[in-house]
């Protein structure tokens, strides 16, 4: 059993909790791969925060397209951040958003390790 602690200390607890239960059951050269894939996919929720800030002085919607959610980093760009109320829905949920798309992206290197990718 590996402690995903010692191998990405930087986690939100959430997020640790989620990683934590992924790793159990890996030996600890699995989990340090594991770790390895994913520190180099997920988002840190700081930059998703920086990214909101943003969109109220220029550009909206960059932090949708950094979750990997197109179609809302347009709509995002071409309203305003849905005159800005998007934006500030965004700027309070910037953890949830970091999680969500950390989650996805845990499933998929956990699928891409048992398939041997």
């Amino acid at each position: 059993m590996a402690s995903i602690l010692h191998l990405m200390p930087d986690l939100e607890p959430d997020e640790m909790g989620y990683i934590q239960t992924l790793v159990n059951p890996m030996n600890e050269d699995e989990a340090r791969q594991f770790a390895s894939i994913y520190r180099s996919r997920r988002r840190e929720p700081m930059l998703l925060l920086v990214t909101t800030i943003v969109g109220f002085f220029g550009v909206a919607g960059i932090q949708r397209f950094l979750t990997g959610q197109i179609g809302m980093g347009l709509l995002y760009f071409f309203t305003g951040g849905l005159c800005l109320i998007g934006t500030i829905i965004d700027l309070i949920n910037h953890k949830r958003l970091a999680y969500e798309y950390n989650v996805k992206q845990a499933d998929q290197v956990i699928m891409m390790m048992r398939h041997g990718r």
